[in-house]
């Protein structure tokens, strides 16, 4: 007489319990999120966006200007005019060039003139007057520099 074959695999019917443990994590999951979004309202935390400025940045072009003691005159480290030349037409020329140009570009244009402490004093008046007819009226003047 044979035996029925039994087989390994018995239908077990549908299981609820991983159902009921998956919808248990996702439960807990969206209340411990409730929560979180509850304590952000009682913060009242701003996140960061586009701000607006009450003022406008105003940039300014700055240009140097030196006096070597031997009263040869430089504007960002290229020589200008002679040192036996009183008008410095060449350098006038410059400065209103770049006067114009920071006009154009409305921009505040500033001059710092570096004066060597042996440098002779005329040549300074020199430089300021070709600042004066080139319209320059920002200039900010140092006697000393480490440069030197």
């Amino acid at each position: 007489m044979k035996l029925p074959v039994q087989t390994n695999n018995p239908d077990v019917g549908f299981q609820i319990a991983p159902m009921i443990d998956v919808v248990f994590v996702i439960l807990v999951f969206f209340m411990s999120l409730a929560a979180q979004i509850r304590i952000e309202q009682i913060l009242q935390t701003k996140l960061p966006g586009v701000s607006v400025a009450g003022t406008s940045t105003e940039f300014v072009d700055e240009q140097i200007l030196q006096i070597d003691e031997a009263g040869e005159v430089t504007l960002n480290d290229e020589a200008f005019d002679s040192v036996a030349s009183r008008d410095l037409p060449q350098l006038t020329n410059t400065l209103g060039q770049l006067k114009a140009s920071s006009d154009a570009a409305k921009s505040k244009l500033v001059v710092t003139l570096i004066s060597h402490p042996d440098s002779p004093y005329f040549r300074t008046i020199d430089v300021l007057n070709a600042l004066a007819v080139a319209g320059v009226t920002n200039v900010t003047f140092t006697a000393e520099s480490e440069e030197f």
